[in-house]
Formats: C-alpha cells, sequence, structure tokens
C-alpha cells in the first residue's frame, strides 16, 4: 500500500469519527431537551403553575398584571394532557383550604377560564353580607384586605341582627336579586360540603360567590404563594419591588 493510499484511509477514518462526534453531541442536546421537557410538563402538572392576573378583582393585594406561582400541592392536583383543558383524573387532596387562602380554580360556569378569589366561606358555614360586611355564623369577619370601590360599608351591624333566613338555611347558589344587591346584602346561606365560598378583596368590582354561587373543591387549580413578575401596563415598567413578595 503507497503512501497516498495510507493518507486517504486516514483522513476517511478521521472523518468518520468528526461525524459520529457530531452524531454523539446532537443525540446528546436532544436526550437533555427531551428530559428538560418532560420534567417541565411534570412540575407544571404536579408541583407548581405560573398565572397571571387579569383583571382588579383582587385590587390591593393583587395587582393587573402580576405574575403569580400556584402551589398545586396543596390540594388535589387536576391532571390534564399537556397544552389541553382535557382532565385524566384528579390527585387525592394533601390538606383542606384554610379561610383567607387565595386559590386558582377553574371558573364553574366556564370550565375554560381560570379565577382567583380568597377562601370566605368554609364547608358548613353560614355567610352572610350586611351593608357590604360579612358574617360567618352571625359573627363579623375581620377583613384587613379589603377595599371598597363604591363607597364604604355603612354603620357597623350588630352580629345579633344577621338571623338565620329560614330552617334549614338554604345553600349558597346563584341568586336572582340583581348585582347591586346581592352585593351589598347577600344571603344568609350555608356553604354545602364540599364546597367554598370565593370572594375577590376589591369587594365593590368583583365576580364571586355572591353571584354565580359556592365553588366545588374539584375545580380548586392551587394556591397562590408568590410574585415571580409584575408588569405596570400603564407606565410600561415592571414593578420591582413586588417581585418574590408572598401571597398573602
Amino acid at each position: 500500500m503507497d503512501e497516498q493510499q495510507q493518507a486517504a484511509e486516514r483522513q476517511g477514518s478521521v472523518a468518520e469519527v468528526r461525524i459520529e462526534r457530531r452524531k454523539s453531541v446532537a443525540r446528546e442536546w436532544g436526550e437533555a431537551i427531551l428530559v428538560a421537557v418532560v420534567l417541565a410538563l411534570v412540575i407544571r402538572t404536579f408541583v407548581v403553575q405560573a398565572f397571571k392576573i387579569p383583571s382588579g378583582s383582587m385590587l390591593e393585594t393583587l395587582q393587573i398584571g402580576d405574575h403569580l406561582l400556584v402551589n398545586k400541592m396543596t390540594r388535589g392536583t387536576i391532571v390534564e394532557i399537556p397544552l389541553t383543558r382535557i382532565t385524566l383524573f384528579q390527585v387525592p387532596h394533601l390538606r383542606e383550604p384554610q379561610r383567607g387562602e387565595i386559590l386558582v380554580f377553574q371558573f364553574p360556569r366556564d370550565l375554560s377560564r381560570d379565577f382567583i378569589k380568597r377562601v370566605i366561606g368554609l364547608p358548613g358555614e353560614v355567610v352572610a353580607v350586611r351593608d357590604k360586611r360579612v358574617y360567618i355564623n352571625g359573627g363579623l369577619l375581620e377583613e384587613p384586605y379589603v377595599i371598597y370601590r363604591a363607597g364604604p360599608p355603612a354603620a357597623r351591624t350588630a352580629a345579633a341582627t344577621i338571623r338565620m333566613a329560614a330552617d334549614p338555611v338554604p345553600a349558597c347558589s346563584t341568586r336572582e336579586g340583581g348585582y347591586l344587591r346581592e352585593r351589598d346584602d347577600y344571603g344568609p346561606c350555608r356553604v354545602a360540603e364540599g364546597h367554598l365560598f370565593m370572594m375577590g378583596d376589591n369587594r365593590d368590582q368583583s365576580e364571586d360567590s355572591r353571584t354565580w354561587g359556592s365553588l366545588p373543591m374539584e375545580l380548586i387549580r392551587g394556591k397562590a404563594f408568590i410574585i415571580y413578575w409584575s408588569w405596570d401596563r400603564e407606565r410600561f415598567l415592571p414593578r420591582w419591588d413586588r417581585m418574590g413578595r408572598l401571597v398573602r
């Protein structure tokens, strides 16, 4: 074998090694990307999910443009086909929701939409609203987080005046009295087992359980726990002071 043939063979061997290396690098990158995608889908499905605040129903606690992370492990996770709204099953819950927690859930009247509100009434409790103030089982609920856009509440109503309208107290459901009437004076009604009474912190501008009834717990997506990004669309600037803030 002459020198030219040997050189050609060596060049061919080097070329083959380079091709194998390219394939190996491409395979490693492909595997890494696939693992990252699978992990992201698993985390989104079972652990945590991002949510953006689209309206002002939770002002001042949550601002329009806040981006939240929702902990899906606090309640039974709704497992869906990735990138769809098709539910496969629901993981059993780890703990019951607590009063005052802010939850993301599927809107009972349109399951394709997500809502975010605060837990006000728990299963079995009697909820009433008088002059905008909330009463639970006849006792006034202190709510330091609430704001009123359409004027402050009237003079405080004595808890003793909140009586049961009937025996048994009717279940909290869709009312027919009109928005303004039900907004300021609602109930009393009893929250059914397996349900929650939800209300927005921006009490005069919130579509909540006063208009669409109590929330079935199986529609809960998770508990909002931190703001990771916030964008002020009016000033076209980020709200740096809100980033990393815990949701309470």
